[in-house]
C-alpha cells in the first residue's frame, strides 16, 4: 500500500474514535515532521536505498520477536530501556513510510501493537516499581513507546490503548509538570511536555494537550542562575554545566518538533526567546557543522566524531525550527546552515543525515538563491557559562573555564571521569582545517593532565574527582572579562580541583594570536606544575627554536622561558594517536609563578619566527596576581584584568574589572569594562586620553574618567562608550 493509502487509512479510522480533526491533523503531522512521511520522493536516491534498508531491519526485528516474560528479542532481556523500544519505533517507521517494502504491511503493524503492549505488560506496567534512572520511566521509554503507538494508528487496539495511556499516567502524572525544579527543568521539561503531547495524541486528549502547552512556559523565561538560558546565551543544565551541545540540543529539537506539529492547531505556539537563541546561544558553538566539546558535558568521550553528530543535530533542528520563524530569521539560518555543510568534510552532513533531516538540507543545498555563510568573525564572551569564542579570518579558538557558578567538569553515569581539567582554562583552536582535531578519539587518548591551555596541578586524582553532575565548582568569583565584540580580555581567578593550586590566568584574543598571561600560579601539593601551551593530536613535524616553536600545518608559539616538548603516541578507548605536547614547568610546589606566551593559529614557521623577533608587537605592561595588561600598538589596543584596584598603561580602575582599549584611525576611540564578579555598584575607570566628546554608550565621562553604575545588574556583560578623542 502507498504512504497516502496508509495515511488515508489511518486518517479514517482514527476518525471513527474522535468528533475533532484537530487529533488527526496533529497525528498526520506527527509522522511528516518525525518520521518524514510524504516530505520527499521514496524513489529517488538516497531515500530509496536507506527506506529499503529500513525495511530489510524492520522485517529482521519482526521475524526474530519471540516474546517471553524477561525479553521481546532474546538478546535484549529487560529492561532494555533503549534498545527494545527504538526496535519498535523502526518497525513502526518502516509500517508507516513508502518504500520500505513494508508499507501498510499488517502483519508487520500487528507486531508492533503486540511488542508494545508486551513490553508495557512486562516492564512499564502501571504499578511498576520505576528502578534506576528517572529519565528511562518518565521520558525515555514513555516518549519511544507513545511516539511508536501514534506511527502505527489504530493497529494499536483500544484495551493496548487504554493500558499504554494507564502506564504512562502512572509513571508520568500530571503533578510532574507542577514544580518547575529538579529534574523538570529546562530539556527535561520539554520533553516531558512532548510525552504528555504524545500522550493527548495516544487518546485525542485537548486537557493533556493543553497541559503539554503550558507546562513550557517556564521554558520561555530567561533565568539569572540554574538551568535555562540566560541573556548572555549561555544555556545550562545541572545547575553547573553549560550545556548546549547535548541537553541543549534535546531542547532545540524538542522545541522545534512541538512548533512544527502544533502550528495550524488549537494548540500552536511560538515563542520569539527560542528563535533568538538559535543566533546568540547555539550557533557561537558550532564550527563547520561539529559542536564544540567545551558545551557537551559529560557526554564528550561517548564516540569519535559525537561533537560532529550534535552539530548535525543542531542543525537539523534549526532547519525544522525555521519553518515557524519569522522569514529574515529562516533566510539567515538556512545560509548559516548551508555554510556549515559545505564546510564539513570530516562527516559530512548530506551522507549522515535522516530522511527528513536531508529533504530539508538537500532543498537549500541546491537552491542557488541560499548563499553559504561563512564562518562569521568576532568574539562571543558568555560570562555566565564561564565560555568565550573567539573567530577571526581563518581560524578560530574557545575557551573553558570554571566559576562559583560553572564546574570544573561534569561526570556521571560513568561517563568523563578523567575530565577533571577542562575548566582549568583549557584552549581549544582550529586553523587551516583541522575540523577533527578534538573529534578523532581525542578524548579517551590525550594525557587529561595536558589539555591545552591549562594550568593543573600533576597530583593525581581518581576517576570521578569530585561531586558528580557539574559541582565541581571553585569558590572563585573573578571569571569572565571585557569584550567590544572583535576583540576581548578574558581572565579566570583559578582554583585546582581538589588541589591547593590557585593561579590567575588571562587571554587576550587579538586578529592573528591569542596573549596568554598567567601570574601568581603557587600550589602546596607536593606535586609539579604545569601549563600546557598545547597538546595537538597529530604526527605533524615540530619546530624548536630560542623563544619560539612551530608545529608544521597547525601553528606558531612565541614562548618566554624553557618550553618542554613531547612526541608521544598514546593508546585509549581501542586507538592510538599521535600528540605533539608543549608545556612550561612551574616546578614542584611552586610560589606566585608565571608565563607569557602568544599562540599563533595558522601561522606559517617564517611568519612565527618574524614575530618572535619583534617583541614590540605585543608589551606585557603588567603580570602580577593583582594584574594582568597588554598593549598592542599596531591594533591601538590597550587591554587589563585587573584583579584588584590598580594602574597601568595609562589606565586605572577603582575595583577589580576587565578593560579593553581601542583606539581607532580619524581620533575616536571605545573603551570596554564589565564586572566580571557581578557586585560593583560603581566603577570609575581613568583612561589618561583627553575626551574631547562621548558619541555612545551608558556611563558618565568627566574629562578622562569614565564612571559606570549598575554593573552588578549586568551579568558580566560588557558595557562600551565610543569618544572622541581631544
Amino acid at each position: 500500500m502507498a504512504a497516502a493509502g496508509v495515511l488515508g487509512a489511518l486518517a479514517q479510522a482514527e476518525a471513527a474514535h474522535t468528533p475533532d480533526d484537530s487529533f488527526l491533523r496533529l497525528r498526520r503531522r506527527w509522522r511528516e515532521v518525525t518520521a518524514g512521511s510524504g516530505t520527499y520522493d521514496p524513489a529517488a536516491e538516497p531515500y530509496r536505498s536507506r527506506l529499503a534498508e529500513l525495511g530489510r531491519v524492520a522485517a529482521r526485528y519482526r521475524d526474530t520477536m519471540a516474546p517471553a516474560r524477561t525479553w521481546l528479542w532474546p538478546d535484549q532481556v529487560f529492561p532494555s530501556f533503549m534498545a527494545t523500544p527504538r526496535r519498535l519505533r523502526a518497525m513502526a517507521q518502516a509500517y508507516v513510510l513508502e518504500g520500505t517494502g513494508l508499507t501498510g504491511d499488517p502483519g508487520l503493524g500487528a507486531a508492533v501493537a503486540a511488542g508494545i503492549d508486551h513490553y508495557r505488560e512486562h516492564v512499564y506496567a502501571a504499578g511498576a516499581d520505576p528502578a534506576g534512572n528517572w529519565w528511562h520511566w518518565q521520558i525515555g521509554v514513555p516518549k519511544a513507546l507513545l511516539d511508536t503507538a501514534v506511527l502505527i494508528g489504530p493497529q494499536l487496539d483500544e484495551r493496548r490503548s487504554l493500558a499504554l495511556r494507564d502506564a504512562v499516567d502512572h509513571f508520568v502524572p500530571e503533578r510532574r509538570l507542577g514544580d518547575y525544579s529538579g529534574t523538570s527543568t529546562a530539556a527535561n521539561r520539554v520533553d516531558l511536555c512532548l510525552v504528555v503531547l504524545l500522550r493527548a495524541m495516544l487518546r485525542s486528549d485537548p486537557g493533556k494537550a493543553a497541559l503539554a502547552v503550558s507546562a513550557l512556559s517556564p521554558v520561555f523565561r530567561y533565568v539569572r542562575e540554574g538551568d535555562g538560558f540566560y541573556r548572555d546565551g549561555s544555556f545550562i543544565q545541572h545547575t553547573y554545566v553549560p550545556y548546549q551541545g547535548a541537553y541543549g540540543v534535546t531542547l532545540l529539537s524538542g522545541l522545534a518538533t512541538l512548533f512544527a506539529v502544533l502550528r495550524g492547531s488549537p494548540w500552536e505556539i511560538a515563542h520569539q526567546l527560542v528563535f533568538d537563541m538559535v543566533e546568540r546561544s547555539f550557533a557561537p558553538f558550532v564550527r563547520d557543522g561539529a559542536c564544540m566539546d567545551l558545551v557537551r558535558g559529560r557526554g564528550v568521550g561517548r564516540r569519535p566524531f559525537g561533537d560532529h553528530e550534535k552539530g548535525h543535530e543542531i542543525a537539523a533542528a534549526i532547519l525544522l525550527l525555521g519553518e515557524a520563524a519569522p522569514a529574515a530569521a529562516r533566510a539567515r539560518w538556512h545560509a548559516m546552515v548551508k555554510g556549515w555543510a559545505a564546510r564539513n568534510t570530516y562527516r559530512p552532513m548530506l551522507e549522515h543525515a535522516e530522511p527528513a533531516f536531508h529533504a530539508r538540507l538537500a532543498a537549500i543545498m541546491d537552491d542557488d538563491a541560499v548563499p553559504a555563510a561563512p564562518e562569521p568573525a568576532g568574539h562571543r564572551l558568555l560570562p555566565m557559562s564561564a565560555r568565550a569564542v573567539h573567530r577571526r579570518p581563518g581560524w578560530c579558538a574557545a575557551l573553558s573555564m570554571a566559576s562559583h557558578r560553572i564546574g570544573h567538569y561534569e561526570h556521571g553515569n560513568g561517563e568523563n571521569p578523567r575530565g577533571w581539567h577542562t575548566g582549568s582554562g583549557m584552549l581549544y583552536w582550529w586553523a587551516g582545517g583541522h575540523g577533527d582535531q578534538y573529534s578523532d578519539s581525542f578524548w579517551p587518548t590525550v594525557d587529561p593532565y595536558r589539555l591545552p591551555g591549562t594550568t593543573v596541578s600533576t597530583r593525581r586524582l581518581p576517576d570521578g574527582a569530585g561531586e558528580g553532575w557539574g559541582d565541581t565548582r571553585t569558590r572563585r568569583r573573578w571569571v569572565g572579562g571585557a569584550t567590544d565584540g572583535t576583540y576581548a580580555a578574558v581572565g579566570q581567578h583559578l582554583s585546582g580541583l581538589e588541589s591547593t593550586l590557585e593561579a590567575f590566568k588571562s587571554w587576550f584574543f587579538l586578529d592573528d594570536a591569542v596573549v596568554c598571561l598567567g601570574a601568581g600560579i603557587t600550589g602546596e601539593d607536593g606535586a609539579r606544575v604545569e601549563t600546557i601551551v598545547d597538546n595537538r593530536r597529530t604526527d605533524a613535524p615540530l619546530t624548536v627554536e630560542a623563544g619560539w616553536a612551530h608545529l608544521d600545518g597547525h601553528g606558531g608559539y612565541v614562548v618566554q622561558g624553557s618550553l618542554g616538548t613531547l612526541r608521544e603516541r598514546r593508546t585509549g578507548g581501542g586507538v592510538a594517536r599521535d600528540y605533539v605536547t608543549l608545556w612550561l614547568d612551574h616546578g614542584v610546589d611552586p610560589r606566585s609563578a608565571g608565563y607569557v606566551y602568544l599562540l599563533l593559529p595558522g601561522a606559517s614557521r617564517a611568519e612565527t619566527r618574524a614575530r618572535a623577533a619583534d617583541p614590540g608587537w605585543v608589551r606585557v605592561l603588567a603580570n602580577s596576581a593583582r594584574l594582568q595588561a597588554v598593549r598592542v600598538p599596531a591594533l591601538g589596543i590597550t587591554a587589563a584584568c585587573f584583579w584588584n584596584a590598580g594602574a597601568v598603561g595609562g589606565l586605572s580602575a577603582s575595583a577589580p574589572c576587565a578593560v579593553l582599549v581601542r583606539e581607532i584611525p580619524g581620533g575616536t576611540a571605545t573603551l570596554t569594562v564589565s564586572d566580571p564578579r557581578c557586585d560593583l555598584d560603581e566603577l570609575t575607570v581613568t583612561w589618561a586620553r583627553p575626551v574631547a566628546e562621548v558619541l555612545g554608550g551608558d556611563a558618565l565621562v568627566t574629562g578622562s574618567t569614565f564612571t559606570f553604575r549598575g554593573l552588578a545588574d549586568q551579568e558580566g556583560a560588557s558595557k562600551t562608550v565610543a569618544v572622541r578623542l581631544g
